[in-house]
């Protein structure tokens, strides 16, 4: 249940976000949100991996139908130097989706860090 309420509210504060700042708030989102929700590492960082891969693979894909793939033709061959927007699409969602993970998996560990019960020492 945590890791469902996490993608969807990583999901939803990056698009919000996004609008108004740079392409990192992604990384502060997915950071405030695993520090909040604290989860084991492994599900933090497939949490924020997941939920921006989605998200910027689908905002990607609808911005470049909506315009015929003509820029994603254009800038697939200057980038990777084959004609395929998809590979493209798929490029950018994946670089998206490791910053957003590994501020996530950075998140989780504070948030143990912070609000995990230390065992009293005897003596």
């Amino acid at each position: 249940m945590r890791y469902l309420l996490s993608v969807i509210l990583i999901a939803l504060f990056s698009f919000l976000l996004s609008l108004y700042m740079s392409w990192w708030s992604i990384a502060v989102v997915a950071f405030c949100v695993n520090l909040w929700l604290v989860q084991k590492p492994v599900w933090a960082f497939v949490s924020g991996f997941v939920s921006i891969l989605l998200l910027w693979g689908g905002l990607a894909w609808y911005i470049s139908s909506a315009n015929n793939d003509i820029l994603a033709h254009k800038l697939s061959q200057l980038v990777l130097q084959k004609d395929s927007p998809a590979l493209l699409i798929g490029v950018t969602a994946l670089s998206g989706a490791l910053v957003a993970g590994f501020a996530a998996l950075s998140g989780a560990l504070l948030g143990r860090l912070i609000f995990e019960k230390k065992p009293e020492a005897e003596g």
